[in-house]
């Protein structure tokens, strides 16, 4: 089981199935930037910094991965609230994704019909051989490819889908997680646990050693908590619901008696822990700490930092004690000037002074010495 202690400074290799780097141009907040990531990447900022836009911009390539653009685009207000302070201001959308020496870089730009048009989209290789895939479609071509061997390193990854975009702040009583679902709905877990159940039930059927490390987990924040209680519904043996046992009692309870923060835990840990060959290669989570007591941050520190050895992790935070749990190396600070996100990895080596001193990162980002505070 992974341990309770800082962090460590050592390299962690990425694989070409991760994002190494990000250009990004008009998109939001984000007027122009370019991002080296790691294994491990921690936003912080103000409110309105611009984190979540960076977050959704995954959430966006994902929609035009699945050939679902435009439907994305009329449902977040059309491309106006996309583009950069609007049409008026920025012509068009461009980004690239860099998976090691290869990549993905699209142009998108308004139409009459409020839509998006592809003004170009290309795979490519290093930073000076782009192949064009199309242009003036209305939704991706990347199946189609370049007829090059690009193709053979960055579709298979749109094809499997190496990324996911995990959010679990929904613990309404309408939430999915909440309800039943298809117990065969398990081969990966769903963005908002919605199939959290069946996927723990397989977990348990195929990956026992995994399932009673994230038991063990949930028992260090939740001590009352024994077991789930994982069955098919004795009426209809296809849908199962999450129950779980309390330690001094044989009642069943469902997850309504669980509280917010509790059930956002086991979500993650059940994200965290899981075999690798079952999670994705990248995994983005925003702001996961919502309704965590201090230990249980502490704990979510140390399994970021584990699953980071072999995931590429990219989480925001607003939390002081989460940040405290990290190295500076990990931490990208967002700031908002001159009216658009900017992006800056921290330095061990800038900041060697105050912690030297024993200052936390935590307390060096109260004092205003890290960025990433609000400003007029």
């Amino acid at each position: 089981m992974w341990c309770l202690e800082g962090s460590k400074m050592f390299i962690k290799k990425m694989n070409k199935n991760q994002i190494n780097r990000l250009k990004i141009n008009g998109f939001k907040s984000i007027k122009s930037t370019d991002i080296d990531l790691n294994m491990l990447n921690v936003l912080i900022g103000a409110n309105g910094a611009g984190k979540s836009n960076l977050i959704s911009l995954f959430i966006l390539l994902q929609q035009m991965v699945d050939l679902k653009l435009q439907n994305y685009i009329g449902k977040h207000g059309g491309p106006e609230t996309l583009l950069h302070f609007g049409s008026k201001e920025t012509d068009f959308i461009e980004v690239d994704f860099y998976f090691g020496d290869n990549g993905y870089s699209f142009r998108l730009a308004p139409t009459q019909s409020n839509q998006m048009m592809f003004e170009g989209e290309w795979f490519f290789w290093k930073t000076t051989d782009h192949r064009n895939i199309g242009s003036g479609h209305l939704e991706s071509q990347w199946t189609k490819g370049t007829s090059t061997g690009i193709d053979s390193y960055v579709q298979p990854i749109f094809t499997n889908q190496k990324w996911r975009v995990y959010h679990f702040h929904d613990t309404s009583d309408t939430a999915r997680l909440k309800k039943s679902c298809n117990i065969n709905d398990n081969i990966e877990l769903f963005t908002d646990a919605g199939n959290l159940a069946a996927f723990l039930y397989r977990l348990k059927e195929s990956a026992l050693d995994s399932y009673w490390e994230i038991i063990k987990t949930i028992q260090l924040v939740a001590p009352f908590f024994d077991e789930f209680v994982l069955m098919p519904d004795r009426l209809n043996h296809k849908i199962i619901r999450l129950e779980w046992r309390n330690i001094d009692s044989d009642v069943i309870f469902n997850p309504h008696q669980l509280s917010d923060g509790t059930l956002r835990f086991i979500c993650l840990a059940t994200l965290l822990l899981q075999p690798s060959r079952f999670s994705p290669e990248t995994i983005i989570i925003d702001e996961p700490e919502l309704g965590l007591h201090p230990y249980a941050i502490k704990l979510l520190a140390s399994m970021l930092q584990s699953a980071s050895e072999k995931k590429q992790i990219i989480v925001s935070t607003q939390s002081v004690e989460l940040l405290n749990e990290f190295d500076a190396g990990d931490i990208i600070v967002v700031d908002h000037i001159n009216d658009a996100s900017e992006f800056r990895r921290l330095s061990e080596e800038d900041l060697k002074i105050w912690l030297d001193d024993d200052y936390s990162l935590g307390e060096l980002w109260k004092k205003n010495l890290l960025g990433g505070r609000p400003s007029k």
